[in-house]
């Protein structure tokens, strides 16, 4: 790449998968619903199938999100389990993706609502209700913090159910 060169990122937001409500317990605690077990499996194959090789997977520490991405079972180069994505805000959001490392390319970000939907309206700018299990795939040019001058382009959008 030449210097000086933008290069594109890929923010791929994934929202667990169907959570159980039937416990008592907690809400970062509940685990995946029976649905959610079938679901997970689906996000993973459209993942392989549509987005390709994953840097870094930043996943919330609710149970329902970790055994969401478990299930999903998608190679990635790195995983981080990071506190600030369970029940974030998108202003939270956005200082994960701030954070993110320049050298990656591809990052996934899974986590929960409002704050996921909140996020992906805010980066491009369309509104988009993401139901359990959905997954956006948004790019743009330049490093992470450059999607706040910029708008991402949302290329892609799906729930898989399985």
């Amino acid at each position: 790449m030449l210097a000086g060169m933008a290069s594109e990122r890929t923010l791929v937001v994934v929202r667990h998968a169907k959570s159980d409500w039937n416990h008592d317990l907690p809400d970062d605690r509940r685990p995946l619903a029976p649905r959610g077990r079938r679901d997970a499996p689906e996000v993973g194959r459209w993942l392989e199938a549509n987005v390709g090789a994953l840097d870094l997977v930043v996943c919330s520490t609710a149970v329902r999100a970790r055994e969401t991405f478990a299930l999903a079972a998608v190679a990635a180069t790195s995983v981080r389990h990071d506190e600030r994505v369970y029940a974030a805000s998108y202003q939270d959001l956005m200082s994960v993706v701030d954070e993110l490392p320049p050298d990656v390319g591809t990052a996934v970000l899974v986590g929960h609502n409002p704050g996921l939907s909140d996020l992906v309206g805010i980066l491009t700018g369309e509104p988009l209700e993401l139901k359990t299990s959905s997954v956006a795939v948004l790019t743009w040019q330049g490093g992470w913090p450059d999607v706040w001058s910029r708008r991402a382009s949302l290329v892609s959008h799906a729930t898989p159910r399985g």
